[in-house]
């Protein structure tokens, strides 16, 4: 990897660019630390590295010692546009994500992980490996599909697969032509449980609850917290974007997680210890005031 990029004059900064994830994580794939390298990890590194198409056979063949799929150019439809602009604002927004303590990811309309900060990766470092369904590569498939998503996610079907799924289908009816919305549905349709929660269960929660209850941004989640001693906490959903954002066709998730609530402290000796405050919201008047 290393010497392809230096014979293309490329940093790792331009290829962590490229594949849209930050220097750091770039860095641990160079380095060999990967969790496990997937088809559309490989995939995604055969564009950036601008690979033909057999030395992308030989990068499957090194990496996991198997042939790249049959459809692998299909991968080019991922890659960033070739906008300077575009390369450096995530550059820089990987920055931003990462001085974030709270998860936070980078998705497309498919769920497609485009990037994440060191807080998403500790959220969920106890996940196995699984063939499409790491919470990095794709997030709508580790909810729907990873056998440990239910560990991490606390109420798994009812607050978080089955308003996933709600989204999903928003999406699909959007982009019915989608090849990697279509490949999720089929997927779906495999699972018989699945099938009929999507068929059945889907459009029922919805009458009960409404279609706003489907949406990402504001939801209120549980989830079990990376340090054992804290255990499940509160998890408000913030979904955003921005012009440039928008202009890549991404969305940035942030799990907004409660401070774990330990044993509540008593008074110090000698008198009654000061009290921490934390962020106030400011009331605002108004002008005719």
């Amino acid at each position: 990897m290393r010497q392809r990029r230096e014979e293309l004059g490329l940093s790792q900064e331009d290829l962590a660019a490229r594949l849209r994830i930050s220097v750091r994580a770039y860095g641990n794939w160079e380095r060999g630390l990967v969790k496990e390298w997937t088809d559309r990890k490989l995939l995604a590194l055969a564009e950036a590295l601008e690979m033909s198409e057999r030395q992308c056979f030989w990068l499957f063949r090194v990496m996991v010692d198997r042939d790249p799929p049959p459809t692998w150019r299909a991968a080019a439809d991922n890659r960033l546009p070739d906008d300077p602009a575009q390369r450096d604002y995530l550059v820089d927004y990987a920055a931003l994500m990462e001085a974030v303590p709270h998860p936070s990811v980078l998705v497309d309309h498919r769920w497609d992980v485009a990037l994440t900060n060191s807080a998403f990766d500790r959220l969920f470092q106890s996940v196995r490996p699984h063939p499409t369904a790491l919470p990095d590569d794709n997030f709508l498939r580790f909810v729907l599909f990873h056998p440990d998503a239910a560990a991490v996610l606390e109420d798994h079907e009812p607050a978080w697969c089955v308003p996933l799924m709600a989204q999903f289908a928003n999406a699909l009816e959007a982009a019915p032509e989608d090849q990697g919305l279509r490949s999720i549905r089929q997927e779906i349709a495999r699972d018989p449980f699945m099938e009929a929660a999507y068929r059945y269960g889907v459009p029922h929660w919805l009458r009960t609850h409404g279609s706003e209850a489907a949406e990402r941004d504001g939801a209120v989640r549980t989830v079990r917290h990376w340090d054992p001693q804290a255990g499940l906490v509160r998890c408000r959903i913030v979904a955003e974007s921005s012009r440039m954002l928008d202009a890549m066709g991404l969305t940035r998730i942030t799990l907004v997680l409660s401070a774990p609530q330990g044993p509540a402290a008593g008074p110090a000796r000698g008198g009654s210890a000061p009290q921490r405050q934390g962020p106030r919201l400011r009331a605002v008047p108004s002008l005719g005031d």
